[in-house]
């Protein structure tokens, strides 16, 4: 017997196992042992690539994002939250980093913003330059929230504007940055082909530009807020397997909300301020072009209105 009496089996970073996917499928077709199968790995194009094929119908597909805030509210209280909701938008929410003091988690996310963080990366076959992957991440830190350029950013990195598209990809897919396209039912003024990005942690993109300072010491509070709860509305949206679908909307005179969901034909409305003394507003031209009931103002003292 390959495990003993063991029917659960964990392989971890499973993409590294040669010809993984047909020794799963070999496990998996043991009718006389039934083993119960997890498979996991940090990124998804190599891993995905490796046993898509092999397992197809035998297999049940989980994204593991850093802790979002209803996994922590199993093991917390919202006064545990609203204590430490500075913290995690400075420090993040990897599981090693909740609970740590200041000190050492420093010391964890300059460990996990080193080279770790790019492993998968350079062994992909075309990429052996992490000097250029930091300088295109350190870009996006600093521009999170904002459009994204992406032959400012091969101006930025030194490279062309295919290799930063082929980079950004990949980043995605192994779950360091997301995402966001714009809204557009081609009305005349409205972006239609522009992308902003984001970061799945924090902790990492403030690792990247060297910064932990407190939230009174910064002039990005903005900034991460935003990037916190449209990060936190998209782990919400996957682990309650919600189907919605996620945009930003803008208009070439500046008109904008943060985050715009699509879920059966109705559009669901959403802007992030820190402060609880300002208001999100509905913009006109949104509002008459769209039905659009009405428009939620997350800020830190009302967080828990996100997840619905």
């Amino acid at each position: 017997m390959m495990f003993g009496n063991n029917r659960i089996v964990a392989l971890d970073e499973a993409q590294s196992i040669e010809n993984i996917g047909r020794l799963l499928k070999l496990i998996y077709d043991d009718d006389e042992m039934n083993y119960k199968l997890i498979a996991s790995g940090s990124s998804s194009f190599d891993l995905a690539n490796k046993i898509s094929e092999p397992l197809t119908g035998r297999n049940i597909k989980f994204n593991l994002y850093p802790l979002s805030v209803n996994e922590l509210l199993s093991q917390k209280d919202w006064i545990w939250m609203m204590e430490n909701i500075e913290q995690m938008l400075i420090f993040g929410s990897y599981p090693e980093i909740v609970d740590l003091p200041a000190t050492q988690r420093i010391l964890k996310l300059e460990h996990l913003a080193s080279d770790y963080l790019f492993k998968d990366l350079l062994d992909y076959d075309t990429i052996r330059n992490s000097g250029v992957l930091r300088k295109l991440l350190k870009a996006i830190a600093l521009q999170i929230g904002q459009l994204v350029s992406v032959n400012e950013l091969a101006g930025l990195v030194g490279v062309s504007a295919p290799t930063i598209e082929k980079y950004l990809d990949l980043l995605e897919k192994t779950f360091v940055i997301f995402s966001l396209s714009s809204y557009s039912s081609n009305l005349r003024n409205e972006l239609k082909k522009s992308r902003k990005y984001y970061f799945w942690d924090l902790g990492i993109r403030n690792a990247l530009i060297q910064n932990y300072n407190p939230l009174i010491n910064r002039q990005d509070t903005g900034s991460l807020w935003e990037n916190f709860c449209v990060a936190e509305r998209l782990k919400f949206n996957h682990n309650q397997q919600k189907i919605r679908s996620s945009y930003f909307w803008r208009t070439y005179d500046g008109a904008e909300v943060d985050l715009l969901e699509e879920e059966g034909g109705k559009i669901k409305v959403f802007e992030f301020k820190w402060s609880p003394r300002k208001a999100g507003k509905l913009p006109l031209s949104l509002k008459q072009n769209y039905q659009v009931e009405t428009i939620h103002t997350i800020h830190h003292r009302n967080l828990h209105e996100l997840y619905f």
